[in-house]
């Protein structure tokens, strides 16, 4: 299946308000995308710049959020290390963060040089992530297809928070969709409303989770016919 019919069936089927995202991890820019120059606040900024079109960021384009370049796996220099230590010490003395956290965040633990970002249906590669921006009737049916709910074979951490770009290097590592709830940075920096939650599923999930979309919408839809129904005999 495209890319872009599989972002419009991920629209469609979730009725989202908000394109799907599409991040690839390369080595340089492919043909005919153009390099980011303007400095941002953070790696999830780029999430939001990537609704209006594909372009390419180098790794150094990210460490103005030393903690978001260090979960998508970049090097950090000098200056984003000290930045990194200063902001964990807030952290701590704040109480944000426990001092047994930090070395459990995971990374995606890449050795390419930048990411290529866009909307899913423009990518120009295969993406190795996709993000999806979900309300809670669409996270709803996002677990449910995901099969991070299921009662007989319930799923442990699939849904995680700060700092949000922890759920890609989870996704990434796991090779299974994870959901996040954010944290203060990604609202900040992405200026993501309060009632959105962040989906990522990994590339080679896409179509399946796709699919199971598709069962899943039409499950739900029998049972508001159902509901629907049932709650008639109860209005007068």
């Amino acid at each position: 299946m495209s890319l872009d019919q599989t972002a419009a069936d991920l629209t469609s089927l979730l009725q989202l308000d908000l394109p799907p995202i599409g991040l690839a991890f390369v080595d340089e820019a492919p043909p005919g995308v153009m390099s980011w120059t303007e400095p941002v606040p953070s790696a999830c900024a780029f999430w939001r710049r990537a609704e209006a079109g594909v372009f390419f960021a180098p790794a150094e384009a990210h460490l103005n959020c030393a903690i978001g370049a260090m979960t998508m796996g970049f090097e950090l220099d000098d200056d984003a290390n000290d930045r990194l230590g200063a902001l964990v010490g807030e952290m701590f003395s704040s109480g944000y963060l426990a001092t047994d956290e930090p070395p459990n965040l995971p990374s995606i633990g890449t050795d390419r040089r930048g990411v290529v970002y866009g909307p899913l249906a423009a990518l120009p590669v295969d993406p190795d992530l996709v993000l999806l921006w979900l309300t809670a009737r669409q996270a709803m049916l996002y677990e449910e297809a995901i099969g991070a709910i299921q009662w007989s074979d319930p799923r442990h951490g699939s849904l995680f928070g700060r700092p949000a770009c922890a759920a890609l290097a989870v996704a990434s590592q796991s090779g299974s969709a994870t959901m996040s709830l954010g944290c203060t940075g990604m609202r900040t920096f992405t200026e993501i409303s309060d009632d959105h939650v962040l989906g990522v599923v990994p590339g080679g999930q896409l179509s399946t989770v796709a699919q199971r979309l598709g069962s899943t919408v039409s499950a739900n839809e029998r049972m508001q016919r159902l509901y629907d129904a049932h709650r008639a005999q109860f209005v007068g």
